[in-house]
């Protein structure tokens, strides 16, 4: 198998047709209906990935996201029929790596499932086999360990997120370059398209509030107006 995916889905019918696609790419899928039921399945079967709606019966979707980023690192991607932006910030905040919205392609649903799982994965090896991983980095005040998905500033740990790691890491080894969010995308979270560049923003601003010491004006992560993002030392 590809892997395991949880859809948590309270439309029967937007749930069966994701089951149907994903088991035809090879996942194993299991199915929830509520966020209860959600909170259940993940932690009996513990999915590769979970596939969460927000609007949930029982217990709310960015409440089933909140616990379950609390209790496992499972990459989360949100679905979402709400069009304001906050929402879908407030999904991210809560610990989610990604999200759609309503409707959505297919096609492009099971690109971010792929490149989610891949991206999963490949962390997930180079913390087993940590010796292959990039030594450590220090950048100024920081430094960056890969092999043990650590990063700390004058002693003092950081707490970071998989993407968050995965994004500070990327751009601390390519100092001084200026990316931009579709190339972050690309490189970071493994899309080979153009998706939602607020994904970006958001773990931008994650980022900075973890690790400069003033995230309103930041030393490290800067923006470059019009491009994107550049990290300096």
């Amino acid at each position: 198998m590809a892997g395991r995916v949880l859809v948590v889905e309270d439309d029967q019918t937007l749930r069966e047709v994701l089951k149907y696609n994903l088991s035809r790419e090879g996942y194993e899928v299991l199915t929830a209906q509520d966020g209860i039921q959600a909170l259940e399945r993940a932690r009996s079967q513990k999915p590769d990935l979970v596939i969460l709606d927000i609007m949930l019966p029982r217990l709310a979707g960015d409440e089933v996201c909140r616990i379950l980023r609390s209790e496992a690192t499972v990459p989360i991607l949100i679905l979402t029929a709400k069009t304001q932006e906050i929402d879908k910030v407030v999904g991210l905040e809560l610990g989610a790596d990604d999200y759609m919205t309503k409707p959505f392609s297919m096609r492009e649903l099971l690109a971010r499932v792929r490149a989610m799982l891949r991206r999963a994965d490949m962390m997930t090896r180079e913390v087993i086999v940590g010796q292959k991983a990039p030594p450590p980095l220090t950048v100024g005040d920081l430094e960056i360990d890969a092999g043990g998905r650590r990063v700390s500033r004058a002693g003092l740990n950081i707490d970071l997120s998989r993407m968050e790691f995965a994004l500070l890491e990327f751009l601390a080894r390519n100092h001084g370059q200026v990316f931009s969010r579709d190339r972050l995308l690309e490189r970071v979270w493994g899309y080979g398209y153009a998706g939602d560049t607020r994904t970006v923003d958001v773990h931008v601003r994650w980022l900075r509030q973890k690790i400069e010491i003033d995230p309103a004006h930041p030393h490290h992560i800067l923006t470059v107006r019009g491009v994107g993002y550049k990290f300096e030392a």
